[in-house]
């Protein structure tokens, strides 16, 4: 066989696969993403990156859909449920944080005997990933973020410190105090979590007046570390109430216009970022690449975060909220 009849068999050859690829992708790989309520702004982030993802998805022949929760109250088992819509709906994969893994591993278990290609994202890590048998974990190590934010106090003067958890029982946000006390332990410092009803998640109203009891009963609080972006906006408030702006240092996970202004102006000391838009953007989009085309990536947990926002990076992270993408 000449060169140019090689080159041409080998063109023909890869017409071929290509062909049969997108007759694959044609057949419409539903991708089903698992996520937190409409109003939550975190997740607006999230969705941001699934809906980008899924511009790419669509003109590859698939879908995406978005199953949110209606509440916060009975989070775990909610989270089951919508696993389970999206096994009756024909998922050919699942993307959804593992919250609490009592009340989701056995959903999350069905879909995988199914053969339903999962992805965590979110909340789980790899551990329980590969315990589950999903394909990956998409997000930050919320142990490793907590343990940053709580160095980060200590290696600013604090000594004693809140962790305000408003959806205790949560496996992440567990973690995620747990990792700020054994910062702050490291750091010489101490730490303890605040938990608080489920039902003052969302509510700024509960969580001020929670955080502004805390500080008049325990005056030694010298910090404060909020789980979420909204939950951060009420403490900043709480701890204005109990006069104590200025001696309490403000930090917390996730960030919005409001806490990167407090920055900006040195009302809030950080906020630690796990850039949910990737989270979004990446668990949509690998897992409906490995349900259309077979594609593995090796890296395993990928990771988003955590990083640190403060006065050193702040306008540079303004631009990127401008987007919605931060």
């Amino acid at each position: 066989m000449t060169l140019t009849k090689r080159i041409a068999a080998a063109l023909m050859t890869t017409a071929a696969l290509g062909a049969a690829t997108a007759a694959m992708a044609a057949e419409g790989a539903k991708i089903f993403v698992v996520g937190g309520k409409a109003d939550d702004p975190f997740f607006a982030v999230i969705k941001k990156g699934v809906d980008d993802a899924g511009l790419a998805v669509s003109q590859n022949g698939g879908s995406v859909s978005f199953l949110q929760l209606q509440t916060y109250d009975n989070i775990g088992a909610d989270a089951g449920n919508l696993v389970r819509t999206a096994i009756s709906q024909g998922a050919n994969g699942i993307a959804v944080p593992n919250w609490v893994p009592e009340s989701e591993d056995e959903a999350i278990k069905a879909a995988v005997s199914a053969g339903i290609p999962v992805m965590l994202y979110n909340s789980g890590g790899v551990d329980k990933a590969n315990e589950l048998g999903a394909i990956n974990y998409i997000g930050s190590d919320e142990s490793l973020a907590g343990q940053a934010g709580g160095k980060y106090l200590a290696e600013h003067g604090a000594t004693n410190v809140i962790c305000v958890n408003t959806v205790p029982g949560a496996a992440n946000l567990e973690a995620r105090c747990a990792g700020v006390i054994k910062g702050m332990s490291d750091g010489g410092g101490a730490a303890k979590q605040l938990p608080l009803p489920a039902t003052s998640f969302g509510n700024p109203t509960a969580v001020a007046e929670a955080i502004k009891a805390a500080l008049l009963k325990d005056p030694a609080v010298d910090g404060i570390v909020t789980v979420s972006q909204a939950d951060a906006d009420a403490a900043a408030n709480g701890i204005m109430q109990a006069g104590a702006t200025g001696r309490v240092k403000l930090g917390g996970f996730d960030m919005n216009q409001t806490i990167l202004d407090r920055i900006a102006h040195g009302d809030q000391m950080f906020a630690i970022d796990q850039q949910p838009y990737l989270q979004g953007f990446l668990a949509t989009s690998v897992l409906f690449s490995h349900a259309a085309f077979g594609t593995q990536v090796p890296t395993n947990p990928i990771l988003t975060g955590p990083a640190i926002v403060d006065s050193s990076n702040v306008e540079q992270t303004m631009a990127g909220l401008k987007q919605g993408a931060r």
